[in-house]
């Protein structure tokens, strides 16, 4: 587990590298968000970092809770909404850019809308 810097208490669990949220499964430098995950409120860098973790399966925020906190940039320690994050290609506050190739697994963590 890692708590961002800052002081700030929103702790990222699972098999976390380094202060960016990047882990062992997916550590380039554009790989900087954790992900909260709906069954559990906890943030975890990625799905294979829920699956070894957490001791439950992961479910998929809804469409209809889409508007909540569920992403951290690892780089500036702010959350975006799922909706604000599935919509840009980097943090809208600090400027870092995200992983494009996460897109791909967004179905893991996201309800598809429509």
């Amino acid at each position: 587990m890692r708590l961002p810097p800052g002081g700030s208490d929103r702790r990222v669990l699972g098999a976390v590298v380094d202060d960016q949220t990047r882990c062992i499964h997916y550590h380039s430098a554009l790989d900087v968000i954790a992900i909260k995950f709906a069954c559990c409120g906890e943030y975890y860098p990625c799905h294979l970092c829920h699956a070894e973790a957490a001791g439950h399966a992961a479910q998929t925020w809804p469409v209809s809770e889409q508007s909540e906190l569920a992403v951290l940039c690892g780089v500036c320690q702010g959350e975006l909404s799922v909706t604000e994050y599935l919509g840009v290609d980097g943090c809208p506050r600090c400027g870092a850019a995200f992983n494009p190739g996460c897109r791909l697994h967004s179905h893991l963590y996201f309800e598809p809308a429509g």
